[in-house]
């Protein structure tokens, strides 16, 4: 096992999740013990989205899509962008805001569940009328949070982990 941010040991991270009983869940209710909150920010690129999508979808995972509304790489306005939607929804995806703060701009194209795009620490765990913060108590925890933001795992890849099962809320 290799693990280099490629295709292939992201389908074997979603093979140890399933090996360790994990169940994917969404942010529609407060996680419990087995559930497993798997979140893409989308800054860049909705064609990679997608291609993730597509293989959580074949795996038997689902995960919740952060998507902007005001972004220099995409446009969700666009038929691209409209596609790109649609098919994350087909594919049994949840799709949330991924927002600047203050700007709260959610519409009938997101569930009612925002992340922060580059938050400040002042303000990125309050809590939101009318929806739910993905780093607000109860949906995040520092000591279980597994993130490779820009390719780089901030507590080591988390393979073994899951695998085991041994990431508990």
């Amino acid at each position: 096992m290799s693990c280099a941010f490629e295709l292939g040991h992201y389908r074997e991270l979603l093979a140890a999740a399933k090996t360790g009983g994990y169940r994917f869940a969404s942010f529609d209710h407060e996680p419990a013990a087995g559930d497993l909150l798997l979140r893409h920010d989308v800054d860049l690129s909705l064609d990679a989205a997608l291609t993730l999508a597509e293989i959580e979808a074949e795996k038997g995972a689902q995960a919740t899509y952060f998507l902007m509304t005001q972004s220099v790489f995409y446009n969700l306005a666009s038929p691209e962008g409209e596609r790109a939607l649609g098919r994350l929804r087909e594919l049994g995806h949840r799709v949330g805001l991924h927002a600047v703060y203050p700007g709260l701009e959610l519409d009938e194209r997101f569930d009612p569940v925002v992340a922060w795009h580059n938050p400040d620490p002042e303000f990125m765990r309050e809590r939101l009328d009318g929806a739910v913060n993905v780093m607000q108590p109860g949906y995040f925890d520092p000591d279980h949070y597994r993130s490779d933001s820009n390719q780089h795992w901030r507590n080591g890849c988390p393979h073994e982990e899951l695998a085991a099962g041994s990431i508990e809320w």
